[in-house]
């Protein structure tokens, strides 16, 4: 099943200081004008957050970030709680990202946690799952996904808080992109298992595509009837390459 409206998430990742973040907006405001086809969602650091609200008060876009603690409180330095993440005006965050499980051993259990965080404060999410280069060419795509899934969302309550974003691990940052037949595969399996959790509801959960998402080839990804949107890393730091990707969609939804 297509979601109607698409979804375009950028995530900044560790880039763009606060003087950088008015910067792009500055750029990319004028260009998208004040109403847009598609939903947009931009991840940019902790420290931008505020200054990212600002920028985008008078707009629709969602302003949230890129992790959250897997505890709610206590004597954990360094962590941010979902609970301080809605009071700073966060409207969501990412969960699980592939550098977050390859280049700092978050665990699927670890990640449970944090969507059980989440879930608690009302926060909406976007779980990643995906698979690595190594698990992809032994065949084993489905079964990465469906146990990270099934554990992510073993104690998600809420429907409505819960976005996936498939990103295979082996076309993160690599300018290599899944196939639209591959990531549409992928996404079906996705779209199986969210409807065996919720039910009905698990229709209306948006998939978002991630891995080297470009203008060029985000119109072939979100014809796809299971693709409901893109996660953008690298072209959502260009104001005028992310506004491209954002027209692309906005056709898709017209």
């Amino acid at each position: 099943m297509s979601i109607e409206k698409k979804c375009i998430v950028a995530n900044w990742k560790l880039n763009k200081n606060r003087i950088e973040t008015r910067a792009f907006f500055s750029s990319f405001l004028p260009l998208i004008g004040g109403e847009f086809q598609c939903d947009v969602f931009i991840s940019p650091s902790f420290t931008s957050l505020e200054t990212a609200l600002q920028a985008t008060s008078n707009t629709p876009i969602q302003i949230g970030a890129q992790n959250v603690a897997a505890m709610s409180d206590g004597a954990y330095t360094g962590e941010i709680s979902a609970s301080m993440l809605k009071e700073c005006g966060a409207s969501f965050t990412l969960i699980g990202h592939s550098e977050r499980r390859t280049l700092f051993g978050e665990s699927d259990e670890r990640i449970r946690c944090k969507v059980e965080r989440a879930t608690e404060a009302a926060l909406p999410y976007i779980l990643c799952v995906g698979e690595t280069l190594e698990e992809k060419e032994a065949g084993k795509t489905h079964a990465v996904i469906e146990a990270q899934i099934r554990l992510g969302l073993e104690r998600a309550k809420d429907a409505s808080l819960v976005t996936i974003a498939y990103e295979p691990v082996w076309a993160i940052g690599t300018g290599k992109t899944a196939t639209p037949d591959e990531a549409q595969a992928a996404h079906a399996t996705v779209r199986e298992l969210l409807i065996e959790r919720f039910n009905e509801a698990g229709r209306s959960i948006r998939i978002l595509y991630g891995g080297s998402v470009k203008p060029g080839n985000t119109n072939e990804l979100l014809s796809e009837p299971d693709i409901d949107g893109c996660l953008v890393g690298g072209c959502s730091l260009d104001p005028k390459e992310f506004h491209a990707i954002i027209a692309v969609a906005e056709k898709c939804c017209s």
